[in-house]
């Protein structure tokens, strides 16, 4: 499938995009010719034409589904010959809340002067951009003409294919690209806005607004050490150009792995490169994810299981395997968060859920990624360690690439790979990993070499009396590294909330409130709101609305809403900051604060 963009103006997105017929609907009428119609997924576009090689085609929409869209039915007006190339074009506006768009307003940006434009496709909101099959079981090559005013700059999830003034409007820039290697649906990326760039790598540049571009080239100037360590483990890098886009705060992730472009929030920019491992994460879809991809949502931990797994040893590559232990125990604690959220008895927590009617944003958690890390981590443990198991990853990459696959055509290559191993395979739990919700079904044995200095502290805390407070100090935490900092927090969030007088010596030694690194400053304030500090209610909202990364910002506000003094501040402080934030996180925390959306708008 190729794609053609025309435009991007006013609220009008691609006004007009070309495709060639794939996987059609065909009737074979009485001379063996083919009447041709091809069904679309759609959310709230406005289709005003419809052409195929020129000719005007007639097109339908059907019912409207709550969280799905509209399927566009589109019927040739020619029969259909044997080998006969189409292209079907469909001219159409998006709407002003299409659910994959941000429109930004220059004062949401950071040099406040031009306004600013990105998507955010996954799971299935391309759909609301482009009428597309949108469906990971679909991939597509595209490419792209994009018109912009002049001093803006556009990029996708493509390669750069040069620009030209626009020969329409002399006040605006057409840029052009390319994607060749086949991808789903849910990774077309566009960004329009006021951005600069850097290089930071032989295939490589950074780019955002100039105000964080020089910062953010600092701290992602390991890029290219961490790809040729991703291609030692995995096999070449295919899409060429790996570029990484800073977007503005309301971003609700912390990276997303677009080919060509990964996005990344301006949350990692820590000023200590500690947060690459999602830059790490991002890269490791390069392989598992981009180029063999979950062929429905239920399997969607085949691209993030695989993923973490391979970040980790890239980790492991560049630090050390108690590096990757040490992380892999931090990813067992954030799965428990996520069935402690969800509830251990609830189907969304399984491996492999059943996804029929499900709004996909809301089964959204860490199951996916630590499930799946923990399965494979599992697997590596049976079949003799991480060389053994990450052999038989690069050949699972190498088999599947270019291709969507299910949890059983790997389960089944898996027995294929390790046939010597067969009887050990037949000994795990399958159904309990995955089909069966809650934890996992074994529990790893991670070496704590790492965490032992954050558990040791971490059990100080607890146990002291009121009395005993005076023992802490500066030097508790002189020695722990960032990751540890942020591990000894993630420790005591699991336990009963700390005494008022424990939060507070706690800030006067180690002055936490000074600390920028978000990943510290997300699990300190949520600290002090559940011991009921309330001076840290304005610093914890603050924290959830001057960014918009879902991970920070639902926590932080739930945490207050089940301060009951505060609950009503919740709701009043997201309502008064929901117009500036991404649709897919206003309505995840407007459910989460229980707001009638009527209400909040």
């Amino acid at each position: 499938m190729s794609l053609l963009a025309n435009r991007v103006q006013r609220e009008t997105a691609f006004p007009s995009w070309l495709f060639p017929s794939t996987v059609p609907n065909r009737a074979v009428n009485g001379s063996g010719a083919r009447t041709l119609s091809k069904t679309l997924d759609t959310k709230d576009l406005k289709v005003s034409k419809v052409t195929a090689n020129g000719q005007a085609a007639k097109f339908t929409l059907g019912p409207k589904h709550s969280f799905m869209g509209t399927p566009l039915e589109i019927t040739l007006p020619f029969d259909l010959s044997r080998g006969q190339h189409v292209i079907v074009e469909v001219t159409y506006e998006t709407a002003p809340n299409a659910s994959a768009l941000q429109w930004l307003t220059p004062e949401q940006t950071a040099g406040k002067k031009h306004p600013y434009l990105f998507s955010q496709c996954q799971a299935t909101h391309c759909r609301s951009m482009v009428p597309c099959q949108d469906t990971p079981a679909m991939k597509h090559t595209y490419y792209a003409q994009v018109s912009v005013p002049k001093e803006l700059v556009a990029v996708m999830s493509a390669v750069r294919d040069g620009e030209e003034p626009d020969p329409q409007d002399s006040s605006r820039a057409i840029y052009h690209f390319r994607q060749p290697v086949p991808m789903p649906s849910y990774l077309i990326a566009i960004v329009v806005g006021a951005l600069e760039s850097r290089e930071i790598g032989p295939r490589s540049r950074v780019w955002s607004e100039k105000e964080l571009v020089d910062k953010a080239a600092y701290e992602f100037s390991e890029t290219e050490t961490m790809l040729k360590t991703a291609e030692g483990l995995a096999g070449p890098y295919v899409w060429g150009q790996y570029d990484i886009l800073v977007l503005p705060p309301s971003f609700p992730y912390g990276g997303m792995e677009n080919p060509c472009l990964t996005y990344a929030t301006p949350t990692l920019l820590a000023g200590d490169r500690s947060l690459s491992n999602v830059i790490a994460h991002e890269i490791s879809h390069s392989w598992t994810g981009n180029l063999v991809t979950n062929k429905t949502w239920e399997h969607f931990w085949l691209n993030e299981g695989h993923t973490v797994y391979l970040e980790r040893m890239i980790g492991r590559s560049m630090e050390s395997e108690q590096f990757r232990q040490f992380k892999a125990m931090g990813g067992w604690k954030e799965l428990q968060e996520s069935v402690n959220t969800f509830g251990a008895n609830n189907p969304l927590t399984n491996l492999v859920p059943n996804l029929n009617e499900v709004d996909l944003d809301e089964a959204f958690s860490s199951v996916p990624y630590e499930k799946g890390f923990a399965l494979l981590y599992h697997l590596e443990e049976l079949m003799g360690g991480p060389e053994v198991f990450m052999g038989f990853v690069k050949s699972y990459i190498q088999l599947f690439s270019y291709s969507s696959i299910t949890t059983e055509e790997w389960k089944h290559y898996l027995f294929t790979y390790f046939k010597n191993k067969v009887d050990i395979l037949n000994k795990v739990d399958w159904n309990a990993w995955m089909h069966t919700p809650g934890m996992p079904p074994v529990k790893p044995q991670y070496d704590t070499t790492m965490a032992d200095a954050c558990i040791a502290l971490c059990k100080r805390w607890v146990k002291t009396k009121e009395g005993d407070l005076g023992n802490f100090s500066e030097g508790d935490v002189k020695t722990l590294s960032t990751h540890q900092l942020i591990e000894f927090l993630s420790l005591l969030l699991q336990q009963e909330p700390l005494p008022l007088s424990h939060v507070k010596r706690m800030q006067e030694v180690y002055q936490l409130n000074a600390f920028n690194n978000a990943e510290i400053r997300f699990r300190w304030l949520r600290l002090c709101v559940k011991s009921k500090w309330e001076d840290a209610v304005p610093m914890a909202l603050k924290m959830a609305t001057e960014q918009g990364r879902m991970k920070f910002t639902r926590p932080l506000f739930k945490e207050v809403y089940n301060f009951d003094k505060y609950r009503e501040e919740a709701v009043r402080v997201f309502i008064a900051h929901r117009a500036a934030m991404h649709p897919v996180t206003a309505n995840l925390v407007s459910k989460d604060l229980k707001v009638d959306n009527d209400k909040s708008t």
